[in-house]
């Protein structure tokens, strides 16, 4: 089975950057899709961005266009979230998680209840 590991999150002050990793274990990372998601308190669990099994494809919520950039290595079964200029409203729990590549999830935008692996999650703080 899949495991999913976080880490880069913190404290940031608006404007400036951090960079998320997601380590995984258990299964070739590139036999899935994967992506990031977030949620912040009160509010439902939102997709940020998502990545095809090669890298080949990415897709982003709208209000990280330009800001956020998703990778991976599927050599050292690892993804990254690149985030700049941040925004205090980026404020939340940042979630990495991955689906088999069969279940072409990617054409539907990724939605978060297609996702059947999943991180324990690393707190972003954009705050001054």
């Amino acid at each position: 089975q899949l495991q999913l590991v976080e880490s880069g999150g913190g404290l940031v002050q608006p404007g400036g950057s951090l960079r998320l990793s997601c380590a995984s274990s258990g299964y070739p990372l590139d036999y899935y899709i994967i992506g990031w998601f977030r949620q912040a308190p009160g509010k439902e669990r939102e997709g940020v961005s998502c990545i095809t099994r090669y890298g080949d494809r990415t897709r982003y919520e709208d209000s990280v266009k330009g800001r956020f950039a998703i990778s991976r290595d599927n050599a050292k079964n690892t993804m990254h979230l690149h985030m700049n200029d941040l925004k205090p409203e980026d404020t939340a729990v940042y979630y990495c998680a991955a689906t088999p590549y069969f279940r072409d999830s990617f054409t539907r935008d990724c939605p978060p209840n297609e996702f059947m692996y999943w991180g324990q999650g690393t707190q972003v703080t954009v705050s001054s």
